[in-house]
This record gives C-alpha cells, sequence and structure tokens, in this order.
C-alpha cells in the first residue's frame, strides 16, 4: 500500500498460539523509498517473501534495501530480520536497549516468553548501527528520518519522524483500545504518547498494529490510547489484590475478564503488563 511519494506499508498476518487458543494477528513492515531504501521492522519469520513480492511489484529487488531498523525487539518485528539481512546484505540498526535481545534470541526468550516465540522468530541478527534519540538517518533524495526514544512498549523502542513526508512511524509505542495491552512501564508508555503528540506538522501515523491514520484522527488517535492506558490502570487498581496477591497468570485472566478482552489473550506477556500497572500504583503509594 503506498502511504506518501516515498513511504509504502506492507500488511503481514500472523497467528500466536497460546494454551487457551489461537490469536489471529497482524503487523505492518514500512519501506522507504529515498535515494537508499530503507525497511522499518521485517514481521515475523517468513515474512520475507511478502516483503521481497511487494519489493518487485514497485520495480525494486531485495539487495536494493540498504538499512533495516527495528523498532524495538519483539518477535513481530524482528523475525524474518535474519533472512532479509543474508539476502539483501543490508545494515541493522536499532536502540542500545533493545541490542542485546535482538543479538540473542534466547536470552530474550527467557527474559520475556512470548508463545511460540521460535516458530515467530528465525534466529538472532548483529545489530550493525545503534541509534540514539535525536540522531537523523540520512536515506538521500531529501529524505530523513529522525529518531525519538519511546519507551514503555519496551526500553528501547523508537520512533521515526519523516519531516519531509508530514509522516511519523511510532512501532508499537501507540497501542490500539481494545487491543492486547502490552508494555514493560505503564508511566513511560503514557510519557511517550504524549510526546508523541508533541510533533508538529503531521498528516499520516503509522503504527506496527493498526490502520494508517489521516488528518485530524492522528492525535484523537493518541487520546484513545491515552484513555485506554488510563482504563486499564482504573480496572488493574480496582481489582488489585490488598493482602493476598493473586499468581499473575490468574490476576491476567481477572482483568482481561474486566476489560472484555478474549480468553486467548491471557499470557505471559500480557499478565506482564498488568504487574508493570500494578508496579506503577506501588510505588505512587
Amino acid at each position: 500500500m503506498q502511504i506518501t511519494e516515498h513511504i509504502h506499508a506492507i500488511k503481514i498476518p500472523f497467528q500466536v498460539k497460546t494454551n487457551s487458543g489461537i490469536l489471529e494477528r497482524f503487523v505492518y513492515s514500512y519501506l522507504i523509498y529515498g535515494d537508499d531504501v530503507c525497511l522499518i521492522d521485517s514481521g515475523v519469520s517468513s515474512s520475507e517473501k511478502v516483503i521481497f513480492d511487494y519489493l518487485e511489484k514497485t520495480g525494486h529487488a531485495p539487495d536494493d534495501i540498504s538499512l533495516m531498523i527495528l523498532t524495538h525487539s519483539h518477535p513481530d518485528h524482528i523475525g524474518s530480520a535474519k533472512s532479509i539481512q543474508r539476502i539483501s546484505g543490508c545494515e541493522i540498526a536499532a536502540h542500545c536497549g533493545e541490542k542485546s535481545w535482538i543479538e540473542d534470541v534466547d536470552l530474550q526468550f527467557k527474559e520475556r516468553p512470548v508463545p511460540n516465540f521460535h516458530s515467530l522468530v528465525e534466529g538472532s541478527v548483529q545489530v550493525d548501527i545503534v541509534l540514539e534519540e535525536g540522531e537523523v538517518v540520512d536515506l538521500g533524495g531529501n529524505i530523513h528520518l529522525e529518531v525519538i526514544h519511546t519507551p514503555g512498549h519496551s526500553a528501547g523502542s523508537i520512533s521515526l519522524h519523516i519531516p519531509q513526508e508530514r509522516v511519523l512511524i511510532t512501532g508499537d509505542a501507540v497501542p490500539l483500545p481494545g487491543d492486547l495491552p502490552i508494555y514493560d512501564d505503564f508511566a513511560k508508555s503514557v510519557m511517550s504518547i504524549e510526546r508523541l503528540k508533541a510533533v508538529k506538522g503531521l498528516e499520516v501515523l503509522l503504527a506496527s498494529w493498526d490502520e494508517p491514520q489521516k488528518g485530524d484522527d492522528i492525535h484523537q488517535r493518541m487520546d484513545e490510547a491515552l484513555d485506554y492506558l488510563q482504563h486499564i490502570q482504573e480496572v488493574v487498581e480496582k481489582l488489585a489484590p490488598v493482602n493476598s496477591p493473586y499468581e499473575s497468570m490468574e490476576f491476567c485472566r481477572i482483568v482481561l475478564k474486566e476489560l472484555g478482552l478474549p480468553e486467548p489473550a491471557a499470557n505471559p506477556i500480557v499478565a506482564r503488563s498488568f504487574q508493570a500497572n500494578l508496579k506503577d500504583l506501588g510505588e505512587k503509594d
């Protein structure tokens, strides 16, 4: 899907199998055509075929990709990075806060056990370029990507502002209301969205789990994300045990039911989010 003259979106469907059932998911990867071609996120394992097919439809070859930027290290963003790098020869860039999990996916699985992780991630890859807050990536053709560190969903999550195109790519920093709540730090998630709201002159918002948003819908979507996070916080606070703590998965199911989310959403990653809510509430106390 062509978004602007230089930016294209590729929607990649996949499944997550949990003990409670199968979750149908999708994730967006983005191709940016300057003098150099940059891929933003790789999708899950085997997504390279979808990405390369799209490249060919737009008159490019896999080895035209010179740079792959990973907005963060989670499986649906790095899953096919190994194959894409092997075939294209591109360099890989990411924030230092995500480097260890990208370069050692077994460590990531140990510390963050996503259901059917190893079917979603092909393998580890080396981060060639470490991106930091405020850096500018020049793709030539007057296309520049400005790096914004937006932690919360993960420690090293980044968003990318492309002022020439009036586009903001946010990875998973802006949650979709009613979707799976996934974040490691509740307060930082809120602060990151507030910061993204302050970016001026936007015409298009490109998130990983949402359809492209344009015009007035951009700030409305960010406000909805903030309202959703606040609603989750209020539900967790209401249901938080006082004297006898629930086991994390049990508490996860209780909160999901109150939020009206499906039972298959109960998994250790969502449970981790609600524990982040509890931690934030504890720190405020």
